[in-house]
């Protein structure tokens, strides 16, 4: 099994780009491999080869794809979900404002709906940060942890300044009649508290799914 380990890992380091992950990758996959040893015990060196393709993969399809991801920059991914998050926030934005100026029996209609489902749109919101983390661990791994924490901070300025704004009766409390009572506020505080563990937890299930 050692010469195959050893063959397969020596081919992968030398496929791999130069990146300051590359150590790591290396790492994680002879771990792989060391555990599909534990689950298959005792086999012959070709019929090892086979297995390690067949279970974890070519060298050539792992480089690949981690090539691929390592050619994302980080900035382009944090100004994305940054983007995204803003589009959002202005989309509610001026939605409400539409409604709250405009007396249009449509908008009227698509409101109501929309203010009869509070527990769904918190759902979507939840899911793109777990999204969030998802990317962001699937495309850089280790290093994408302050890269997470910072896009996180980033993305939620504008939440928070929102959230001031009404606490603080700067925006007219009529304007998100029905939604904003107490207990939708402090849904949304509380939420706004377990973004960090949600996105991280995106963030871990992404590094998973990048082996």
């Amino acid at each position: 099994m050692i010469p195959s380990k050893d063959k397969f890992i020596q081919e992968l380091d030398s496929l791999l780009v130069p990146h300051e992950d590359k150590e790591d990758v290396l790492e994680e996959y002879e771990g792989h491999i060391h555990h599909l040893k534990e689950e298959t015990g005792d086999v012959e060196n070709d019929e090892w080869t086979v297995l390690i393709h067949e279970k974890i993969g070519t060298p050539e399809e792992i480089a690949a794809i981690w090539n691929q991801e390592w050619s994302v920059t980080p900035s382009r991914t944090q100004w994305l979900f940054v983007s995204a998050n803003i589009f959002l926030f202005v989309g509610g934005s001026l939605l409400t404002i539409l409604y709250n100026v405009f007396s249009w029996e449509w908008l009227q209609g698509f409101w109501l709906k929309l203010t009869d489902i509070p527990a769904i749109i918190i759902a979507v919101y939840i899911v793109f940060w777990i999204l969030l983390g998802y990317e962001i661990g699937k495309e850089f791994g280790s290093k994408g942890k302050s890269l997470l924490v910072k896009t996180l901070l980033i993305s939620l300025i504008p939440n928070l300044v929102l959230m001031n704004l009404i606490l603080f009766h700067l925006i007219p409390h009529e304007w998100f009649d029905p939604l904003l009572n107490q207990s939708f506020i402090l849904i949304c505080i509380g939420f706004t508290i377990l973004l960090l563990p949600i996105s991280w937890a995106g963030y871990k299930w992404g590094r998973r799914a990048s082996v």
